[in-house]
């Protein structure tokens, strides 16, 4: 009796929230592992925005042997988040994926080097080594390279890649000269281990004018051709941007929301609190929408990689409007 009149007070209230079986369900495959990168969709999730929309959102936390293509791919997941290098390269594999939505409007990866190198530009990169993320973290990089005119190959002319870890140990025990780092991550662990902003050089793809766009929502584009999946899509975009707004502006209660989802514990307040302020820049002026003068900034820095380009041709069909523009009405 006492669980029936329960149930009647919240109908009378209006606050039966609806049933499981009523919502669609969404997989959303993320890039990486639990953290304020992905602030947005775990707000989205915690304050019942995609609930709001009819959904049922399972967040899928990535990691160093997890490959977002190849996930979504074996139908894993609906939707996955990927760099734009990484994706437009599987779609000219052969894999057709199609980005449907952007909350990420500019880049944050950089170079961070040790500045007792000597180095002041990138035609100083010659004759060091250079620590690089590889999994289609090292497109950017090579085509920055092959623009400069510089070799990746080794010796006094070319640069000695090596292929980094996702931390940043070759740094700090001076095995590399530089290494690939996040403004929202990485550079903050290099502080952290006592090492002072006075004795870095830095270097920001964005600012190079070689970045190219990260963390864009990609789906299969066969899936695009069910109206059903479309406005599935569009709603789980509705929801998505409106916990990257909130993600915004309350950039510590979204920390302490991505610290409560994180399985793993690894994660600490002081470093998501960090991130998530630096995250936010990234996000910051996007509604969700593609920008189409830097997508083809990406395209263009791509295709300029030489004799081995990250993709060979304009890649045709690889983003669609479509879903941002019905999630904005």
């Amino acid at each position: 009796m006492m669980m029936a009149a329960a149930a009647a007070g919240a109908l009378m209230a209006g606050a039966a929230p609806a049933m499981a079986q009523d919502l669609d369900e969404v997989r959303l495959q993320l890039q990486w592992v639990t953290q304020a990168q992905f602030a947005g969709y775990y707000v989205a999730l915690e304050q019942g925005f995609y609930e709001e929309e009819g959904l049922d959102v399972e967040i899928l936390a990535g990691g160093p042997d997890i490959a977002p293509p190849q996930v979504l791919a074996g139908g894993g997941a609906d939707v996955m988040l990927n760099w734009m290098p990484s994706a437009l390269a599987a779609r000219e594999k052969g894999l057709p994926v199609v980005n449907i939505a952007q909350p990420f409007a500019s880049s944050g990866l950089m170079l961070t080097c040790w500045k007792d190198t000597g180095i002041e530009g990138p035609q100083d990169f010659k004759g060091k080594t250079i620590g690089v993320w590889f999994f289609g973290n090292e497109y950017p990089f090579l085509s920055w390279m092959s623009q400069e005119g510089i070799s990746t190959d080794g010796g006094e002319d070319g640069v000695t890649v090596l292929k980094q870890g996702f931390n940043v140990d070759p740094l700090i025990q001076r095995q590399a000269d530089c290494i690939s780092t996040m403004t929202y991550n990485e550079y903050g662990q290099v502080l952290d281990a006592g090492i002072s902003e006075d004795e870095l050089v830095t270097f920001k793809y964005e600012e190079m004018g070689v970045a190219t766009l990260e963390d864009g929502m990609w789906v299969l584009e066969e899936n695009l051709e069910d109206p059903e999946f479309v406005d599935k899509m569009t709603r789980f975009v509705r929801a998505s941007m409106k916990g990257w707004k909130w993600a915004e502006e309350n950039p510590e209660e979204a920390a302490m929301i991505v610290l409560d989802n994180d399985e793993t514990g690894a994660q600490t307040e002081a470093h998501q609190v960090r991130m998530m302020g630096e995250i936010a820049k990234l996000t910051e002026g996007s509604d969700g929408s593609l920008d189409e003068a830097a997508y083809q900034r990406t395209v263009d820095t791509l295709l300029a990689g030489g004799s081995d380009p990250v993709i060979s041709a304009e890649p045709e069909g690889a983003f669609t409007h479509e879903i941002t523009d019905k999630a904005l009405q």
